[in-house]
């Protein structure tokens, strides 16, 4: 085999190789970066007048925050998840950009969800059931 046949195999290898290891760094980072806020998969994305309230799941957990949509300047903000049968679990208080997460054991309950942001509000419903 040729030195020029030799070098271009070698070169492909590295390549090859190279582009694996870009891939295998980048993934775990879109996965982080897809629930920065809680653990698991994102199920709803509940919009309302002022915010967003996303659900996540994982493993008959529940958690939620309430995204503003102008981020920046502190307001009133709440979020809360509430499985059936047990108390809510609140997060309050004056944010620039979200309140939560909060996270309760749901198992295959219904939760209810509430967000708040100034003076819009929003409120699910018995949902996830």
């Amino acid at each position: 085999m040729h030195s020029g046949a030799i070098r271009r195999r070698l070169a492909l290898g590295l390549a090859v190789l190279t582009a694996s290891g870009l891939l295998a760094v980048a993934a775990p980072g879109e996965a982080q970066a897809a629930s920065v806020y809680c653990p698991g998969r994102k199920v709803r994305t509940l919009p309302f007048s002022t915010g967003t309230v996303l659900v996540y799941k994982r493993g008959g957990y529940v958690c939620a925050v309430t995204l503003t949509k102008k981020p920046g300047v502190k307001r009133k903000m709440s979020v809360s998840v509430q499985a059936r049968g047990n108390w809510p679990v609140v997060d309050e208080g004056k944010y620039a950009h979200h309140a939560g997460p909060v996270i309760v054991h749901a198992g295959r309950r219904c939760v209810w969800l509430k967000g708040q942001v100034g003076r819009g509000k929003f409120s699910s419903g018995w949902i996830l059931c």
